[in-house]
């Protein structure tokens, strides 16, 4: 798989202000319904969270990772941003999301951006179904992602797909036994959802150290 930090920044502030560029490039003012100067403050109290701190992965494929929650930004539409190999990402469960929420102890910080740690897609998790991975994530002191956080691995790092694998966001669930899921279907990224009790090769359950964001204010 290589060097999980290949390509980064030796700092994880310029990280951060990479990727804060990559979603203004994105148009994530517009669906927010804010300047670009309104979405840069927001991500600016979390600079002093990363300031200074060097890239380390443990058990990560992506150090640090900023999030948008959907509440700010409808994920539906955010996908449709993202773009692998020139295809625009795509969902078939634009009508059934707002039904997800996140699972008991999946604790987000508050505010509608903050910080996900040493963010893995699950590669010791494949072949494993993902009812049966939870317990492992939680045992190892780590959070399944939940769909936000999945959006934002597969937006800031879309070469996820070639240089990883495929993943799922077990930190969030609906009153089903379906698991969001992340991978490239019909040449482009793709949003979609597999069995609760279906383990599959290619996908694994993604998950991360910690999140962090700024004090409520």
């Amino acid at each position: 798989m290589g060097d999980p930090s290949a390509g980064l920044p030796s700092d994880l502030s310029a990280e951060l202000d990479r990727q804060l560029q990559r979603l203004l490039d994105l148009g994530y003012p517009a669906l927010a319904g804010l300047t670009a100067d309104e979405l840069t403050a927001r991500v600016a109290s979390l600079r002093d969270l990363v300031a200074g701190r060097p890239v380390e992965t443990g058990a990560g494929t992506v150090p640090v990772l900023l999030v948008v929650r959907d509440s700010l930004v409808p994920v539906a539409a955010a996908v449709e941003r993202v773009r692998v190999r020139g295809r625009a990402g795509w969902t078939d469960m634009a009508g059934e999301l707002s039904g997800y929420r996140p699972i008991a102890g999946v604790d987000l910080p508050p505010g509608e951006v903050y910080l996900l740690l040493d963010v893995s897609t699950g590669p010791d998790t494949l072949g494993v179904a993902p009812r049966e991975a939870l317990p492992g994530i939680v045992a190892a002191g780590r959070t399944p992602l939940t769909i936000e956080e999945g959006l934002a691995l597969m937006t800031h790092r879309p070469e996820v797909f070639a240089e990883h694998n495929a993943y799922q966001a077990l930190g969030s669930r609906a009153a089903n036994k379906r698991i969001p899921s992340f991978w490239v279907s019909k040449g482009a990224p793709r949003l979609g959802w597999c069995w609760e009790g279906n383990p599959h090769s290619w996908l694994g359950a993604g998950s991360a150290a910690t999140r962090v964001g700024a004090a409520a204010g």
